[in-house]
């Protein structure tokens, strides 16, 4: 399978950039905010029978993610928990009642809580043949072409 990039606007990707790492500036050192929403990345591709949108749900239960296909417009709404390793969450539970089990967080990166994000779909595109498989982590869904 080979790969071929699509031309982009002059320096949109250094705006990208900047506005991620403006994103993250603004969240602060300790990002403990799971109220504010997140924006999952999106890889689009096109076959010649269909579009593919690939979203990066690292860590997302599959049954906390909603598709909803609307007008010209895809939607993706869902929620990630804070990612606990499992000495941490048997802790929380009470399980081990033992204060060295309590977890300090020093830093925060991975985005969790409400995210959302929005994809615009070509015209006259078959919305009731749109399919969706979630895999390691990556939810794929295949738009198919007229």
């Amino acid at each position: 399978m080979s790969l071929t990039a699509a031309t982009e606007q002059p320096f949109g990707k250094i705006a990208r950039q900047a506005n991620k790492l403006m994103d993250q500036l603004q969240k602060g050192y300790y990002n403990f905010y799971p109220g504010e929403a997140w924006t999952p990345n999106v890889n689009l591709y096109e076959t010649e029978t269909a579009y593919l949108v690939c979203v990066d749900l690292s860590g997302v239960d599959k049954s906390k993610i909603d598709i909803e296909v609307r007008n010209a417009g895809l939607t993706i709404r869902g929620a990630r928990s804070v990612p606990l390793h499992e000495s941490a969450s048997d802790a929380e539970a009470g399980r081990e009642g033992d204060s060295s089990r309590k977890i300090r967080v020093h830093l925060m990166e991975i985005d969790h809580g409400a995210f959302a994000r929005e994809v615009e779909l070509p015209q006259g595109v078959p919305q009731d043949r749109i399919t969706a498989a979630y895999r390691n982590g990556l939810l794929w869904i295949e738009i198919p072409k007229n």
